[in-house]
């Protein structure tokens, strides 16, 4: 899609972030990585939207976020097939995930609290990997192993 007249098409953003608490508490401290294919055009107009400069329910969900520590340039990469995801920005955050399995493949949940995502089911499962180096920026590094996870699919147009 376009932001403002600029041709964000392919271009993806991902947080790093902690959460001090109840999620909805805001007081976010954040890690902003623009995905390093992006020219400086597009990394602006994505922060943009992305910091809520533009409104909308975006602006809703930048509005938890009390500190953004840092704006980096990575490689973003991520795909889930039938429930099971990979997720990496950089050598900063690598995540593995797999679903819990049903008789008849992943376990799905629709029209649920588990998914903040409308209309998109949530994949209920396991972490069995999930590592973030983020202590140069102020964020604790972590590294679990085997931990609740619940991903959803979720694609961004305006």
């Amino acid at each position: 899609g376009t932001i403002e007249g600029v041709d964000v098409a392919g271009r993806t953003l991902a947080l790093s972030v902690h959460i001090p608490g109840n999620v909805l508490a805001g007081n976010w401290k954040a890690v902003v990585y623009v995905d390093d294919q992006s020219t400086d055009e597009q990394q602006a107009a994505m922060l943009k939207v992305f910091t809520g400069q533009l409104g909308g329910a975006i602006a809703d969900f930048a509005a938890l976020i009390g500190e953004v520590v840092a704006v980096e340039r990575a490689p973003i990469a991520f795909a889930v097939e039938d429930g099971k995801g990979t997720f990496t920005i950089g050598s900063f955050v690598e995540a593995e995930l797999e679903p819990f399995m049903g008789s008849t493949g992943p376990t799905t949940l629709n029209d649920t609290a588990f998914s903040t995502i409308p209309g998109a089911p949530a994949f209920p499962g396991k972490a069995t990997h999930y590592r973030r180096e983020e202590s140069e920026h102020g964020l604790a590094d972590i590294d679990l192993r085997g931990h609740n996870a619940v991903q959803g699919l979720f694609r961004f147009e305006a």
